[in-house]
């Protein structure tokens, strides 16, 4: 006989879901951050006593992270947020940029003054952040108006296969971007940019701005890397 939903077997596995979620966004967002950079390797006695769950949750994190390619597991030596190489990381930006011009098209078509308004917002709040030069108030910013572009398309598997890419993305992009003070400045235009050929109504247009933008970013992280130490050894890992 299945338990009921309110046995105590039933509601354990619930809490032990629960908990796998809420450690798995916690590590997630620690890797997004930067606080726990690639190639660090993860202890999973450590992170349960620092978060205070049983060794359980951790281990499931652990396997989905690594299943959203943020984690690698290594045989005989552990848990470790991944390292991915420039090659692989040119390959992610070759992807997402055909996604951001379709998005940039379909937004071209189909915004409203509201979400038109929401994203002058968010270039405004980088601004700011730029002036006040906070890399990762601007980092952080810079992930949000992206993604809130991908978000008014409304299409979820969409939304669902970006996300992955950035966060992959991630993995390689945030030390090069939040140690190039010259970077945030010209990144900041180009979406002030991007916001205007989306608001002109012209899909070509919206999506040249955006193909643009994407190929300078590119470059910039190819740049801050080379100069970066250790950028040489990321590039090569595999």
């Amino acid at each position: 006989m299945n338990p009921s939903p309110t046995s105590p077997s039933a509601i354990e596995l619930l809490q032990s879901q629960s908990l796998t979620t809420l450690v798995q966004h916690e590590i997630e967002r620690l890797i997004m951050a930067g606080a726990l950079t690639p190639g660090t390797k993860l202890n999973e006695i450590e992170v349960a006593g620092r978060l205070g769950v049983s060794r359980g949750p951790v281990r499931e994190a652990f396997r989905a992270l690594e299943e959203a390619g943020l984690l690698r597991t290594e045989k005989n030596r552990g848990v470790f947020v991944r390292v991915i190489t420039l090659e692989e990381a040119e390959e992610i930006y070759t992807l997402r940029g055909v996604l951001d011009e379709f998005v940039a098209r379909t937004l071209a078509e189909s915004i409203t003054s509201a979400q038109l308004t929401r994203l002058r917002e968010s270039v405004e709040a980088m601004h700011i952040a730029v002036e006040a030069g906070d890399s990762e108030a601007y980092y952080r910013l810079n992930l949000a108006f992206h993604d809130a572009l991908v978000e008014m398309v409304g299409n979820r598997k969409l939304i669902e296969t970006y996300r992955r890419l950035v966060r992959e993305l991630s993995l390689f992009r945030h030390e090069a971007l939040t140690g190039d003070t010259s970077a945030p400045p010209k990144s900041a235009r180009e979406h002030r940019d991007i916001v205007s050929a989306i608001a002109s109504r012209d899909p070509e247009h919206a999506a040249q701005v955006t193909r643009e933008h994407l190929s300078r970013g590119c470059a910039r992280i190819r740049e801050a890397l080379a100069r970066a130490p250790g950028a040489a050894a990321q590039a090569k890992a595999g």
